[in-house]
């Protein structure tokens, strides 16, 4: 083959990567977008969750006083009891990466976040229930020296995110019934900017004594969206324990539904910035090949011509 042809070839390769590449960003652009939606469209949910834990709050601290009703939190999962110093605690920690490839520094940068941030909080590996979502994250965690007790394949779509919370959510009751793990936390990435994402650290129990104190001193006009007149707060029937125990489970399925999501903007956004990069370096590529290919190929013409040139002189 000629060095021509190989060019040639070179040059066509390089204009199909270069529509691939296009095409992923698209991709990439569309996905970032529907699952900014996702995580933005559960706001509402989230607010009505916090109107029925202010109602519920409110009516257990009228009936009981405020003593019974700290005892009832701790009970219901609201609040723990004080636990042992953190080194010797168990610990469940739930790590977001990717299944996928092609998105930079994506899973480096929340598994180099999560140790970091887990040795400041002086939690030995040993201590540790770790789940990993998305394959990918688990060689990073691994050669730290951290095990991993199950790994959860990451959603590819918001249609499988709604099971894989529900089933995490299982899991997450175990830890708590059969391990006694009081304290879990869940690392991800979340979305920065368009084509940047940064790690991000929450802790989905204890809950936040401060937030719960807030949502029970909340006067109803300012917790209620739909009926901003009203200041009679609603009633209910079911036992205190089990409303608060179905509220709770709905509010850890926000913060989990909003991991997935938030953390599947932020993989397309790294995978858009890398495509991005790509993109780039085969246009530089394809502009070196293409500048080799006119140059030979004008100098084989020149080639050419002076043969026939030559050819002519001489048969005069």
């Amino acid at each position: 083959m000629s060095s021509i042809e190989l060019l040639q070839r070179q040059i066509n390769t390089a204009q199909e990567l270069q529509a691939v590449v296009k095409m992923m960003k698209v991709l990439a652009a569309l996905n970032i977008h529907q699952y900014e939606q996702a995580v933005t469209s559960l706001a509402e949910y989230n607010h009505t969750i916090e109107m029925g834990l202010h109602v519920v709050l409110k009516a257990i601290h009228e009936r009981q006083g405020a003593g019974r009703t700290e005892q009832g939190r701790q009970i219901w999962g609201l609040d723990t009891p004080a636990p042992c110093p953190l080194p010797f605690a168990s610990c469940g920690v739930i790590i977001f990466g990717s299944e996928q490839g092609m998105c930079g520094q994506f899973n480096e940068q929340i598994s180099r976040y999560a140790i970091a941030e887990l040795e400041k909080l002086n939690i030995s590996p040993e201590h540790l229930a770790i789940f990993a979502v998305g394959s990918r994250i688990i060689s990073h965690l691994e050669t730290a020296g951290y095990a991993i007790e199950q790994t959860f394949p990451m959603a590819g779509s918001l249609t499988e995110i709604t099971s894989m919370v529900q089933e995490i959510l299982l899991h997450i009751a175990e830890w708590r019934d059969s391990k006694q793990i009081v304290r879990i936390f869940l690392f991800y990435n979340h979305l920065h900017s368009n084509t940047l994402c940064e790690p991000y650290k929450l802790q989905l129990l204890p809950l936040d004594r401060a937030w719960l104190q807030h949502i029970e001193n909340e006067t109803w006009p300012e917790v209620s969206a739909v009926e901003p007149r009203s200041r009679t707060l609603p009633t209910f029937t079911m036992p205190s324990d089990v409303l608060v125990a179905s509220l709770l489970r709905q509010y850890f399925f926000i913060l989990l539904y909003r991991a997935f999501g938030e953390s599947l903007a932020g993989e397309n956004a790294s995978r858009l910035a890398s495509m991005q990069v790509a993109e780039k370096n085969i246009a530089e590529r394809l502009t070196e090949f293409t500048g080799q290919f006119q140059q030979q190929r004008q100098t084989a013409i020149t080639d050419e011509l002076l043969e026939i040139t030559s050819a002519f002189e001489l048969s005069h």
